[in-house]
């Protein structure tokens, strides 16, 4: 569980520290709301996650 908590304080901190990264993955987590919308209940859960998990790989294979 430490590395859990671990893990998700350096994805908090990387939000914080880089600009721009929490808005673009709100956007792009909106959009894997948008397309998941048709599978019914989980479907925009887990389409919003992927879609912010994206952008957060997306910006730290650019830094």
């Amino acid at each position: 569980m430490a590395k859990l908590d671990q893990k998700i304080s350096e994805v908090h901190g990387d939000i914080k520290s880089t600009p721009g990264l929490g808005k673009s993955m709100a956007k792009w987590g909106a959009l894997g709301a948008v397309v998941a919308i048709p599978v019914p209940f989980v479907g925009p859960i887990f389409g919003a996650a992927a879609g912010a998990g994206y952008a957060y790989f997306k910006a730290k294979k650019k830094a």
